[in-house]
């Protein structure tokens, strides 16, 4: 499939992907641990560049659906897979993990909810 082929909903399905594999990557994990284990970090760190991507592409390929769920962060997550994709060995690996710890369960919730039929 061409990225011009992708729809609202295809993109809605990478984020509720990106996050359920970061969710299942980290389970039961402590910060001490993630911050131990590197092969979790560049895991979290490349779906959380795709959650970033996907909801750049909505603003982008379909911005009246992202206007009309502005209270979805799409910049905030775009911003946030500019950090962690440009940031190489300098990410901050505990906003890393205050972000999915506190940030990615709510937007979960969100994101479902928004998702087209």
């Amino acid at each position: 499939m061409k990225k011009d082929d992708l729809r609202v909903v295809d993109y809605i399905d990478h984020i509720l992907s990106a996050i359920a594999r970061i969710h299942r990557y980290t389970q039961g994990m402590t910060n001490v641990g993630f911050l131990a284990d590197e092969l979790v970090q560049d895991a979290v760190i490349r779906n959380l560049e795709i959650v970033g991507e996907a909801a750049r592409n909505i603003q982008r390929d379909h911005p009246s659906f992202a206007a009309a769920h502005s209270d979805i962060p799409w910049e905030e997550m775009y911003l946030m897979r500019n950090r962690v994709a440009h940031g190489y060995f300098s990410v901050d690996l505990g906003v890393v993990w205050q972000t999915l710890q506190r940030d990615l369960p709510e937007l979960q919730q969100q994101i479902s909810r928004i998702r087209p039929s």
